[in-house]
């Protein structure tokens, strides 16, 4: 019986193949991820010469200057603020709210919203507003 020497082999992996996989995916992901942006509104508040620090754990309801309300960076009807400020009122231990509303906003609708506010069952209800230096 004959046997024949194996010869050895150099076995090695070409992981090439799979670093380019790698860099594909990546970039694949990369560019398919959006990016969440913060909801900004652009307020000019009205000024007031009593103004106080809010505190941090107040609910805060957003009139923009189309009288646009938010909470919770969600736009909300104004005719449903009650309902909505009942249910987070419910869970809060501070039961204030802080309306921040621009400046040019029309009176009767910064009374409406303070008065949702107020119907909901809010102890304090609050609109906010810069200091004025005098």
């Amino acid at each position: 019986m004959r046997f024949r020497q194996k010869k050895e082999l150099d076995q090695a992996v070409d992981i090439s193949p799979l670093i380019d996989m790698v860099f594909i995916l990546l970039i694949f992901f990369m560019v398919s991820t959006t990016f969440v942006k913060d909801m900004k509104l652009d307020l000019e508040r009205p000024g007031a010469s009593s103004a106080t620090r809010a505190s941090s754990k107040v609910i805060k309801v957003y009139l923009d200057n189309q009288a646009q309300a938010y909470i919770d960076n969600q736009p909300i009807k104004v005719w449903a603020l009650q309902s909505k400020l009942r249910d987070m009122l419910r869970t809060s231990t501070e039961k204030s709210v802080l309306v921040v509303t621009d400046d040019t906003i029309a009176v009767e609708k910064l009374i409406e919203v303070v008065d949702q506010c107020r119907l909901s069952g809010a102890k304090d209800v609050a609109v906010a507003t810069n200091k004025e230096v005098g």
